[in-house]
């Protein structure tokens, strides 16, 4: 098998060897070059057509997230980003992973052995994860293009072919088996025996998760232009900072309601969304959380696989563009609608009864779970011992299956609002999947179409917490 080709890009000679050293641990890579800082990276990527690139978030000239902005233009392809731990590398690696990063890595300590051995193993399986999810879109592309350019069968001669008005195209047998529905449709819990299909609400609908290359076209090919045609094109495409602040949703920033540990008095409510992603979540979430809105009676809690600090910097930029209140989770919260709460990282972080003030936030350092320290799987546990409450579940992208053996009880004790994001719009398809091979999903959807399934889901709950 012939390596992949891989571009390290940091300023950093140092770190350009410690990282090509980690990536060449394994046969299957190859680092084909490095790049000082983006505007480097951009010409070569252009000229090499590496299959990944590992990019630095902080460099002069041309610093990470502007890289990216224009690769995503010009040669989309899967890009892991290697992040300081700064406040200003965090937010920036949010935004990158907002502009189409794969994911991301901290930069190993070279003074923890330790640490360096954790980086490469992650690394990695990011690499490994990266190159399946291209494989994969390409051989969906493929296959969609063969049914295309493949000619209809002609009806025999002697047969007449009668219209078949009326008829429904038959579902899957697994959509039979889970109740799936993949046409953007919610679903109401309804006997075995009947398939009740509700009609979406009538509200604007989310923006549609756009696959790598998706949009404008150019009409010339990308080696045929500068690099600084390209960064000019799609760097002044942007809107401006001060632009941004004046089309932010209504609802946003000051005009929502803060939040502290100690909280306020409770708020009286009868439903729950708990969600769960990974790999690709950040890009997810901001879709979901921009379509669900402000005066949404449930609280919504989230498990992002992320490092400490970093789940900061997430709940706050996703902050700037959901009608929620999007706050990072601290010990004692108190649970309201109207409020999503991030899993910090380093944190599981359950959701328990609180005589006084209803439903809060417990956060514990108890062993990672399949890895994983906050786990998906430890909050949806903490579900189970709330069978008054109305609960509606969500697994979105991510590597693995956290979430899905949860999910699987909760669906066993009668918790049948589950939802999976469907893999045409994943980043990669592996906690949704599993969930759906325990058949415990009852909604799978493109991601676009999740918070409008969520917003008519609760709207449709009838029991009382």
């Amino acid at each position: 098998m012939t390596p992949y080709k891989v571009i390290v890009v940091d300023d950093s000679a140092f770190m350009r060897k410690i990282v090509s050293d980690l990536i060449e641990k394994d046969p299957a890579f190859r680092v084909v070059d490095t790049a000082v800082n983006g505007k480097e990276a951009v010409d070569k990527i252009l000229s090499q057509q590496p299959d990944l690139v590992t990019m630095d978030v902080e460099m002069p000239v041309m610093n990470g997230l502007e890289a990216l902005t224009v690769i995503m233009q010009a040669h989309p392809l899967p890009v892991i980003m290697l992040s300081g731990i700064n406040e200003a590398g965090m937010r920036e690696t949010i935004k990158a992973l907002e502009a189409g990063a794969f994911d991301f890595i901290r930069k190993p300590s070279v003074a923890h052995a330790q640490q360096i051995d954790d980086v490469r193993d992650a690394l990695l399986e990011q690499m490994k994860a990266a190159m399946a999810a291209k494989e994969r879109r390409a051989l969906g592309k493929a296959e969609e293009e063969k049914r295309k350019n493949k000619p209809a069968a002609a009806a025999p001669v002697s047969t007449p072919v009668l219209p078949k008005l009326g008829r429904k195209r038959p579902l899957p047998d697994l959509a039979k088996e889970i109740g799936v529905l993949r046409n953007g449709a919610a679903a109401q819990e309804s006997a075995p025996d009947k398939e009740v299909v509700l009609q979406q609400p009538d509200k604007p609908k989310a923006t549609k998760l756009s696959k790598p290359g998706a949009g404008k076209k150019h009409q010339d090919s990308p080696s045929s232009r500068t690099t600084r045609e390209l960064t000019h094109q799609v760097l002044e495409s942007a809107p401006s900072a001060q632009e941004a602040k004046t089309t932010k949703p209504a609802g946003t920033d000051a005009a929502k309601p803060s939040r502290t540990a100690e909280g306020r008095a409770a708020t009286a409510y009868t439903q729950l969304v708990a969600v769960g992603c990974s790999t690709g979540g950040p890009r997810a979430l901001k879709t979901l959380l921009e379509g669900i809105p402000a005066d949404f009676p449930a609280p919504v809690v989230i498990v992002q696989h992320m490092p400490p600090n970093f789940t900061k910097s997430l709940a706050q930029r996703l902050n700037t563009f959901s009608p929620l209140t999007v706050v990072e989770a601290e010990q004692g919260m108190t649970l309201e609608p109207g409020f999503a709460y991030i899993a910090p990282g380093g944190y599981h972080t359950k959701i328990v009864p609180d005589q006084s003030r209803g439903l809060m936030i417990s956060l514990t350092e108890e062993s990672p779970v399949g890895g994983h320290r906050p786990s998906v799987d430890v909050m949806f546990e903490s579900l189970l011992e709330l069978p008054s409450l109305k609960r509606h579940v969500v697994l979105m992208t991510g590597m693995g299956s956290d979430g899905a053996k949860m999910m699987k009880r909760l669906y066993d004790a009668g918790v049948t609002s589950t939802f999976a994001e469907s893999e045409e719009t994943c980043i990669v398809y592996g906690m949704p999947r599993s969930a759906v091979e325990l058949g415990c999903v009852s909604h799978v959807l493109p991601l676009h179409n999740i918070a409008a399934g969520l917003v008519q889901a609760v709207g449709n709950g009838k029991q009382t917490y």
